[in-house]
């Protein structure tokens, strides 16, 4: 089997490294396309030798540009690689243009799509991710979620629950295997003097909503320069550190003690850090992931997010650009013993690390039974009802389906809202189903 593996950002190749180690374990053949989205050496060539990947076949070197622009040069360049390699299966990774690009070219070549990290939503269409990831699981056939609330997002949304496998997420694969080799590699306990800081706190910020938004800017910075009982390490995005600049705020920030600004820092190191923190200060998307899967309180500088599970779970807490907040909080975790153990031991909901396994097993299932095939149907569209019934009868889901020639979409238990896997029973529940016409 030939599977198809398209990144273009760091997050993207960290995430499914994974994914990629049990593909060839398996020995099947692997083609890797790297859009070149993150153009730069250090984001290409060295990355993959860092975190001990092949070489990718293809490198389309789109480079930045607007989001139509390259979007579009993504396209051009992997429709023609797809249409000389025939994969049987293309594997695309969260929320990225690449992501996008990819879904929607190998769609409409009738390559079946497997979407890594499906169902995410944050609900905010003014991001440029809610669009992508929406667009993506539009163009799938295969959607691997990494939790039961991103299953329930895609079945309300109307798609097949057969065709949604709840597998956890690859991050935690990848956190276990990385760290290993950081803990291998990495200097940057020497570099930054870790041995010697305590009440560390690893510092993120780059979205536009902080920081071209010069008020939640003010806000977040005013409680960065309060935060005296920690050593804030902050490796400090080129983009923010302009804009702090512009505003007068960068020389303020690196002359404060505890607050340690440096250059970007690479993955491994940055993994390391977090591992040393006693929070994660962040409006990153992955940062909440890795956070809660090294047991790191987290602190997340927005207003929504798309990893709703590791606040449930109790891992993290949105504090947006408030300044109170941000400092009442990170108060309690440094002084409240019994707060602090509660987030750092929060369950983490994106599985046990065997995500990568399970995709794999779920592909090679799939193309030893012949349905890694999309092509026009043979049979006459069949009408259905969509009905929303409660269930009295002692019955699984799978038996419910055949009984009554249905699918069902989502069952309520009287509690919450569950994922209809087949061997669940639904009797007392509320059951929303699609009723086909013998």
């Amino acid at each position: 089997m030939k599977i198809c593996v398209i990144l273009g950002t760091r997050p993207e190749i960290i995430k499914m490294a994974p994914v990629i180690d049990e593909i060839e374990n398996r020995s099947h053949e692997l083609l890797l396309i790297h859009t070149g989205q993150h153009y730069d050496k250090e984001m290409s060539e060295n990355f993959f030798i860092d975190l001990e990947l092949p070489k990718p076949d293809y490198n389309i070197h789109v480079g930045s540009g607007s989001h139509g622009k390259q979007t579009g040069l993504m396209m051009e360049g992997i429709e023609q690689v797809l249409i000389d390699e025939k994969p049987d299966i293309v594997l695309v990774q969260g929320d990225t243009n690449a992501v996008l690009a990819g879904a929607i070219v190998a769609q409409k070549l009738h390559i079946p799509v497997g979407h890594v990290e499906a169902g995410l939503r944050s609900f905010d269409v003014s991001m440029p991710e809610e669009i992508n990831r929406l667009g993506a699981d539009c163009c799938s056939l295969f959607y691997f979620v990494p939790t039961e609330e991103s299953a329930i997002n895609l079945a309300l949304e109307g798609y097949m629950p057969n065709n949604i496998f709840v597998t956890g997420n690859s991050v935690v694969d990848t956190c276990f295997r990385n760290l290993k080799i950081a803990e291998k590699t990495s200097t940057i306990i020497d570099d930054l003097n870790l041995d010697n800081l305590d009440n560390i706190i690893t510092l993120t910020m780059h979205r536009a909503e902080n920081v071209d938004n010069k008020q939640r800017l003010l806000s977040i910075i005013d409680a960065l320069m309060e935060l005296k009982d920690f050593n804030i390490i902050f490796p400090i995005h080129p983009r923010t550190k302009k804009t702090l600049e512009n505003f007068g705020l960068y020389d303020k920030l690196e002359a404060l003690r505890h607050i340690h600004i440096t250059k970007p820092i690479g993955y491994l190191d940055f993994l390391v850090l977090i591992s040393k923190s006693i929070i994660v200060l962040t409006d990153s998307g992955g940062l909440q992931e890795e956070a809660i899967t090294l047991n790191v309180p987290a602190l997340t500088l927005r207003y929504n997010t798309e990893r709703p599970e590791t606040v449930s779970a109790g891992g993290n807490i949105l504090v947006g650009a408030d300044k109170d907040f941000i400092l009442e909080t990170a108060d309690k975790i440094l002084n409240n013993e019994e707060f602090y153990n509660n987030m750092k031991n929060a369950k983490n909901p994106y599985g046990d690390g065997s995500a990568a396994c399970q995709m794999l097993d779920i592909i090679e299932d799939a193309y030893n039974n012949d349905d890694l095939k999309i092509e026009s149907p043979d049979n006459i569209m069949t009408s259905f009802k969509v009905k929303m019934e409660n269930v009295d009868e002692d019955i699984t889901v799978s038996k419910f389906e055949k009984k009554y020639n249905c699918i069902v979409r989502v069952v309520y238990n009287g509690d919450e809202m569950v994922f209809p896997e087949g061997d669940l029973n639904i009797k007392g529940s509320i059951v929303l189903f699609n009723e086909y016409d013998l």
